[in-house]
């Protein structure tokens, strides 16, 4: 289990997010979803401490998070990342190794074995002295999920996974983060795309600014939610284009 407690963000004086508590269950794959400004990517990384919160705790399994990041694999949204940095798409994947590896040691072949095999697995293998600004938006992708792969983490936290990316790269994603889930982990994806909602996830949490409602998503994923999270005009044309 993957939980936040008590998480308070503020920006510029702007109070983003206001004593959250959240917790995401074992082994489900539950979609964060909410309007833009709605604080979705401000509670990850306010969570795993990749910003300053003004009050909060995350545990993974009970445990407090400063103890276990090794155990938590994320892979912020694209549009972030440098892609002119010179690090091949095999370094890359090798980068999720380092968590496990000690504090003077380097891959060996063991971990670079590992990466080989993670990429397989995504259909990337040609591609692996590329330098990544030469991928496409879902080839990249499909690496950062390959350097989960091989961090093997208990709760993987995936940011916008499937912006701007194609068909193929979103379907071959989509079977490995459920793949994860039957594993017995915690899948976590802030998401955009609200006519994927059923198909895609187990569990929903639907924010803005303040949790609105989390629990299944057959229980959750209702007009009078999308509503409250949206807006009323949203709700109706999001359910009438669904009818």
């Amino acid at each position: 289990m993957f939980e936040i407690k008590n998480l308070t963000v503020a920006y510029q004086g702007d109070l983003i997010l206001d004593h959250l508590d959240i917790n995401f269950p074992l082994g489900k794959l539950t979609g964060i979803i909410g309007p833009n400004g709605a604080g979705k990517s401000t509670m990850i990384k306010g969570a795993l401490g990749l910003i300053k919160s003004q009050s909060g705790q995350t545990f993974c399994n009970g445990i407090p998070l400063n103890k276990v990041k090794n155990k938590i694999a994320y892979v912020e949204q694209r549009a972030v990342l440098d892609l002119s940095f010179p690090i091949s798409v095999l370094e890359v994947i090798l980068t999720g190794t380092y968590p496990k590896l000690g504090m003077f040691s380097t891959p060996s072949v063991r971990e670079k074995k590992a990466a080989l095999e993670a990429l397989n697995k995504v259909d990337l293998v040609t591609l692996k002295d590329h330098q990544i600004g030469q991928l496409s938006g879902g080839q990249l992708q499909r690496v950062f999920i390959a350097r989960a792969i091989v961090q093997d983490a208990d709760v993987v936290i995936l940011d916008e996974p499937f912006v701007g990316i194609d068909m193929v790269s979103e379907q071959k994603i989509m079977a490995i983060l459920k793949e994860w889930c039957r594993m017995g982990k915690t899948v976590i994806v802030v998401h955009h795309d609200l006519n994927k909602v059923s198909e895609y996830f187990d569990e929903l949490v639907m924010l803005n600014r303040k949790l609105i409602v989390q629990g299944p998503v057959d229980e959750t994923y209702q007009l009078a939610n999308i509503q409250k999270t949206y807006s009323q005009d949203f709700g109706e044309l999001l359910f009438q284009k669904n009818e």
